[in-house]
């Protein structure tokens, strides 16, 4: 939760803001717009996003300890040639930590909060611009696709990394992303919010046809009750290309691994219950 960091409350208010458009006025708005989602498509959603254990994945945290922080496949970013970090607010460890260890190009990307994150480590790019399905104008701040952006960079051609956290716009972005876009990527690092509409069931299943569901964390600034199975509304998800990714099917995942943190660590932490 990017802009989320110094105020819990003001995400949500943000979220909802971009998510429904002028009419969420409150915190309790959005809250409640997810209480009346049925139970029924949540658990759908909830089910989907159960992780798989892979035989090939040692587990690395890249960015802040806390929020800001995710945890990757550190092995299988090897043959990554260049990282896009989506959603920033001035900071990016993890872009910065990305272009340090793999030494590749690493372009930012956030149009609401257009200060340049610093990286004393290696050199990254910032971009004045968000992600969405097309590219457009709205209010003077720019938007364009993935694809879009991959190509401009001279990168549609690459193997990518990919980092997202854009409070609710990921979900059409995702939607409308070609398949040959989503198979160069090998890591998707990604904060989904929200699991009320339709689009979002339909997003995951796309999003598993590339990826195998490689961990599961929940976001404690998020915690949030009469939404179950769900316990918060917003949730960091690591997708693994099929590609690279060796499911090991004598395990089933039991839970957030130990790198997780908590968002904010002062706060009551709220994961799921294993998977059954």
């Amino acid at each position: 939760m990017t802009a989320r960091r110094v105020c819990p409350l003001a995400t949500v208010l943000i979220a909802s803001l971009i998510v429904a458009g002028p009419s969420a006025q409150t915190t309790d708005e959005v809250a409640e717009r997810m209480r009346q989602s049925d139970r029924k498509h949540r658990q759908t959603l909830f089910d989907l996003l159960q992780p798989v254990v892979l035989s090939n994945c040692d587990m690395v945290r890249l960015g802040e300890p806390n929020d800001g922080g995710y945890l990757m496949c550190g092995n299988l970013l090897d043959r990554v040639e260049a990282g896009y970090s989506y959603g920033i607010a001035n900071y990016d460890q993890w872009g910065c930590d990305i272009a340090t260890r793999l030494g590749v190009p690493l372009h930012q990307y956030d149009c609401f909060d257009t200060r340049r994150p610093v990286c004393r480590t290696a050199k990254t790019t910032f971009h004045a611009e968000c992600v969405a399905d097309v590219r457009k104008d709205e209010d003077g701040r720019v938007f364009d696709s993935m694809a879009n952006q991959f190509a401009r960079n001279g990168d549609g051609a690459k193997r990518l990394v990919v980092k997202m956290d854009v409070e609710g716009a990921e979900w059409d972005s995702l939607l409308h992303t070609s398949d040959e876009t989503l198979e160069r990527i090998d890591q998707l690092a990604i904060e989904l919010h929200f699991m009320n509409e339709p689009k979002h069931i339909e997003v995951v299943k796309r999003l598993k046809q590339f990826f195998h569901i490689v961990h599961l964390h929940f976001n404690n600034h998020a915690c949030a009750e009469g939404i179950e199975p769900f316990p918060a509304w917003a949730y960091e998800v690591l997708f693994v290309n099929k590609r690279i990714g060796v499911v090991d099917e004598s395990k089933r995942w039991s839970g957030p691994h130990r790198l997780s943190a908590p968002a904010n660590p002062r706060h009551p932490d709220c994961q799921a219950a294993r998977r059954r």
